[in-house]
């Protein structure tokens, strides 16, 4: 019980810091009501997720909050600026592409091994799904703060440097994540990827994933103002889960586990960069 109250204490302070400079509908801050949503789409799908114990619509789950909630915020703002209206195409375009991709996934290969043990514990599975609604919050803020904001700010040329960071980013998961699946189609879970991007780095598809929101982050930028700029915390965050949780750290080690013992593998870690897809 404990991490969850943590969990819920650091995204209600964080929500509060936001929405001192969020614009409101029907009395309360449009950027607290995104993430109030954001985290209830999360509770409600973690009952039958629980009942019927199945992990395979959480992805799907996740990426459909985005696009949701980001919809729901230009609603409530009833403001379409172009600033806005890039940035919301951006989130809708990019969780489309993911959850559409991770349900595939999880619909070929039968299940998320990552679950297997939380599943069966009420209180550790809605722990994940809680983190989930986090992790849409905290994601996505500098969307939601940009759309909520009390001024709208006009795109300018300096923005397009931001778009193309993200266009860059986005080609460069979508390639990696398409150039692996093929990958396995033709030979399998039983042998490492090493060519395509994956030659240039072992996880090309989370430098793509970092980079993208940063291009988000960098649009999103000259329209926050006070303490709306907490939440250019938001490219920090994807940064630290993918290389310090739940992404890279976990892969290595299964990766470690089932190839660790092969000459191929260790000279491929050696010569191959862990992120930054760039030859040695």
């Amino acid at each position: 019980m404990k991490p969850i109250l943590i969990a819920l204490g650091f995204i209600a302070t964080f929500t509060f810091l936001v929405s001192t400079t969020s614009l409101n509908a029907y009395g309360a801050p449009i950027f607290s009501m995104c993430v109030a949503l954001a985290l209830l789409i999360q509770w409600l799908a973690f009952i039958p997720a629980y009942q019927h114990q199945t992990e395979r619509y959480y992805d799907l789950v996740g990426s459909s909050s985005f696009i949701l909630v980001t919809l729901v915020a230009l609603l409530l703002a009833d403001r379409y600026d172009d600033r806005s209206l890039v940035l919301s195409a951006m989130v809708i375009l990019w969780a489309l592409r993911l959850g559409s991709f991770l349900y595939r996934r999880i619909r070929q290969d039968g299940g998320d091994d990552r679950f297997e043990n939380i599943k069966p514990n009420a209180k550790r599975f809605f722990l994940t799904w809680t983190l989930q609604g986090l992790w849409v919050s905290i994601t996505a803020a500098t969307v939601f703060a940009t759309i909520s904001a009390e001024r709208a700010v006009p795109l300018t040329a300096y923005d397009l440097n931001a778009i193309a960071l993200w266009v860059m980013g986005f080609t460069l998961e979508v390639i990696a994540d398409r150039q692996k699946r093929t990958h396995r189609a033709k030979v399998g879970k039983g042998e490492f990827i090493q060519s395509g991007l994956w030659a240039y780095s072992r996880h090309p598809n989370y430098f793509g994933e970092i980079l993208l929101w940063i291009g988000v982050a960098l649009l999103a930028f000259p329209a926050l103002q006070g303490l709306a700029y907490v939440t250019l915390l938001s490219p920090v965050f994807v940064y630290l889960l993918l290389t310090r949780m739940s992404g890279i750290p976990m892969l290595e080690k299964k990766a470690e586990k089932k190839w660790g013992d092969r000459a191929d593998y260790q000279a491929y870690k050696k010569r191959t960069r862990l992120l930054v897809p760039f030859k040695r």
